[in-house]
């Protein structure tokens, strides 16, 4: 079947005591068993709900993978797959990721006596020599946060399967719609499912996939074990998300490239970052292994920080909030904002500049979104 078509039925079968074209939401947290050891497939919704299941065979069928597993957020997506790690086992990681990825791997794991080397996402050799005889795992966002950096997932692969290791990629950025991490390789895909696949910025979820059962099997382990299950209702919001998916993906796309394109011929624009620009360095990759180039596009506005808050505050249509994928548009500060957990001086180095604003581009019509930007750019101006 052909992905708009998985979006809506994969998982979504009418339930067989009623009928019901949607997924019930099965709100209980036991299930009565006709037997000690006789129980209907069901025992506790920490264990598994008839819900979530649903939901994690439709993420599981958009990313092409055998085994699904949903969580309260993607962070606690991002928890449970560490936690499969030992005491002395070694990351690697691309250095362009989520503020919270960092604080995670920094502040949480290494704490617990994992280590964490970070290199040039976008450089499979530099990745190879950050291995060590300790690493377990390799870590990749591809469209990366916040600076849209791109990783070859084919080569990365190769990599951290010459040495041993697992590839972990981060595919939220991009969504299943637009890439698909397993089939260029990869061991498991992560997503916060908050984003692209809720899309409209009223649920958290995070998911796993893998077609790798032994993998699958640790993860859903930690998932009993920790706990960070979503609720039924969560399941269903996202699962309703994911009908639309493809429809939502697409515009985001066509809007996000309108607007990178206006904004890298704008005089108050000092650099654009989105994959889908021929300028962008990672471009002729991100053709090669997606199959479009997602939502996101950040920009350095010229004038520094005063002239990026000024921007930020002119924007209407713009709502300034953390968080992406919706369907409205938002800003966001990354130094102060998703990435303020990373120091100062790491933050400069990996590129997240003061004057750097991550915009999460909706689905309203492109020309009232370059209107805003354009009114924005116009108040700086008048208030220079």
């Amino acid at each position: 079947m052909k992905f708009e078509t998985v979006a809506i039925h994969a998982g979504q079968e009418a339930d067989p005591a009623t009928g019901s074209v949607t997924v019930p939401v099965y709100q209980t947290t036991t299930y009565k068993q006709d037997g000690l050891g006789k129980t209907r497939g069901w025992e506790y919704s920490r264990t598994g709900n008839p819900t979530r299941h649903a939901l994690e065979t439709s993420v599981a069928a958009l990313e092409g993978g055998r085994y699904g597993l949903a969580f309260a957020s993607g962070m606690a997506a991002e928890t449970a797959v560490l936690s499969i790690l030992r005491k002395g086992d070694h990351v690697v990681a691309g250095d362009d990721l989520y503020g919270g990825t960092y604080r995670l791997f920094e502040q949480v794991f290494r704490r617990w006596g994992i280590s964490f080397t970070y290199a040039p996402c976008g450089d499979p050799a530099k990745l190879r020599r950050a291995f060590r005889r300790n690493t377990k795992m390799l870590w990749l966002e591809t469209p990366a946060n916040p600076l849209l950096s791109i990783a070859d997932i084919a080569a990365s692969a190769d990599v951290a399967r010459s040495r041993g290791a697992m590839l972990v990629v981060d595919n939220t950025f991009a969504s299943p719609y637009f890439q698909n991490p397993l089939a260029l390789g990869a061991d498991a895909v992560v997503h916060s499912s908050t984003k692209y696949l809720g899309g409209h910025s009223d649920v958290l979820g995070g998911a796993v996939v893998t077609s790798d059962k032994a993998l699958y099997e640790q993860v859903k382990f930690q998932q009993k074990a920790q706990g960070a299950v979503p609720a039924p209702w969560d399941c269903w919001l996202v699962l309703r998300g994911i009908k639309t998916l493809p429809v939502r993906m697409r515009e985001h796309g066509a809007n996000a490239l309108h607007v990178a394109r206006f904004l890298e011929g704008h005089p108050a624009v000092e650099k654009v970052f989105y994959p889908g620009l021929e300028s962008h360095p990672g471009h002729s990759l991100a053709v090669s292994q997606m199959r479009g180039f997602g939502g996101i596009v950040t920009l350095r506005v010229k004038g520094g920080f005063r002239a990026a808050e000024k921007f930020i505050a002119a924007l209407e249509l713009f709502t300034l909030g953390e968080s992406l994928g919706g369907v409205e548009s938002l800003a966001c500060h990354p130094a102060t904002m998703t990435h303020g957990s990373i120091p100062a001086g790491e933050r400069l180095r990996r590129g997240i500049t003061d004057n750097m604003v991550r915009l999460s581009v909706g689905i309203e019509h492109r020309d009232d979104l370059t209107d805003d930007l354009k009114r924005a750019f116009s108040r700086i101006r008048k208030a220079s």
